[in-house]
């Protein structure tokens, strides 16, 4: 096989995965040294509760693909940390809403201005054409994960 045309699908996917799941640790990291004594989960549930909010905790487990279990665990270190709220539910008085308060906020500011930093640094040694064409796989990445939503 020589030409690029001739890599089958799956190859591709392979090393485009590899390059997600290796970028993705990479700014795992980066926000860890932040030393902000979140796991990589309490961080992404911060955030759908953030981007969903106030939300239930089973509608945070159901998003987040995780069980109930986990995310109560996970929710109650997120209150330990000051990070969110919880109210009672007027829909339901045996299940309670959970929003981010204004500390989980700016918690969620700064790891994400740690990992947009770290980027950018990267970026700065790409070419015009290169910045663009990641700028045009950030949009498809997107579409792509939200038609596994639907």
């Amino acid at each position: 096989m020589t030409a690029d045309t001739d890599i089958p699908l799956s190859e591709r996917a392979a090393q485009l995965r590899t390059a997600i799941v290796r970028t993705a640790r990479r700014l795992r990291q980066e926000a860890a040294a932040e030393s902000t004594g979140l796991t990589p989960t309490s961080v992404a549930a911060l955030a759908t509760i953030e981007r969903h909010g106030p939300i239930t905790p089973s509608e945070i487990a159901a998003i987040e693909h995780v069980k109930r279990p986990t995310i109560t665990r996970t929710l109650r270190c997120l209150e330990r940390e000051g990070l969110i709220d919880r109210a009672a539910d007027p829909a339901d008085g045996r299940s309670a809403l959970v929003s981010v308060n204004a500390a989980g906020l700016e918690r969620l500011r700064r790891l994400r201005k740690r990992k947009n930093a770290y980027l950018a640094r990267r970026m700065r040694d790409l070419s015009a054409e290169e910045v663009e064409t990641l700028e045009r796989a950030a949009v498809i990445l997107e579409r792509m994960r939200e038609g596994e939503q639907r």
